[in-house]
């Protein structure tokens, strides 16, 4: 491997900086994927309390998407910014709340549509054996629904991944912080640039593909259904 050079004589990217600075890479990318992966349960937790109550009052399905559609424009920077008086500014809460917030809108749609589009045929079924409302959702519903909701959290998973890396303003930006540290300093260090975008761009490529394996493994019939 060898630098790639740039205008101006620095080289375009410089291997000895990512072999200086390789336990804060992996340290960074620790915290992003923290960052990632907490806002993604509490969005997703949030996301089936409150689907489960959609589905059984049609009005606060309506309530929620609209609640959630709004939280879901906020700038990123202007939500951090209001949490920062009551969490602090480099508080992990105020980075996981707009985080998991941003979730909410894909989550929950994603849920109640692959509930809805469960067959007919298939609650009748359940109901004829004696299953409760609270049973065929736990137990036929939601899990005949998983490809659509592992679809959502895939979309989820990929912005979060994205929007974790603005969280650098707060100190808390894992990936992020090297491409901060790059457009501030005084000459652009454009090794560090590369190294925030393109360690973002792999883990959001990774995450992804695990998240789909995961939803094959889990919902195995999905892929027979869509060979047929």
């Amino acid at each position: 491997m060898f630098p790639v050079p740039a205008q101006g004589g620095r080289p375009l990217f410089e291997w000895r900086w990512v072999d200086r600075h390789l336990d804060e890479i992996f340290e960074r990318l620790g915290e992003h994927v923290t960052l990632t992966a907490v806002a993604l349960a509490i969005g997703l937790v949030v996301s089936i309390g409150v689907s489960v109550v959609s589905l059984r009052r049609r009005w606060f399905y309506a309530l929620a998407l609209g609640t959630a559609g709004s939280l879901y424009v906020i700038p990123s920077l202007g939500a951090f910014a209001v949490l920062v008086p009551f969490t602090g500014l480099t508080s992990f809460t105020t980075a996981v709340i707009p985080l998991a917030t941003y979730t909410l809108l894909i989550l929950i749609r994603n849920i109640v549509t692959g509930v809805e589009q469960v067959p007919k045929e298939v609650r009748e079924a359940a109901i004829g054996m004696g299953f409760t409302r609270a049973r065929l959702l736990w137990q036929v519903e939601l899990p005949l629904a998983l490809p659509v909701v592992i679809a959502g959290l895939r979309v989820a998973a990929v912005t979060t991944i994205g929007l974790v890396t603005v969280t650098s303003m707060l100190g808390k930006g894992g990936l992020g912080y090297f491409i901060r540290n790059g457009i501030q300093t005084a000459t652009p260090n454009s090794t560090s640039i590369i190294v925030g975008v393109g360690l973002s761009v792999v883990l959001a490529v990774v995450v992804d593909l695990l998240l789909w394996l995961g939803g094959r493994a889990l919902a195995p019939w999905s892929r027979k259904a869509a060979s047929r």
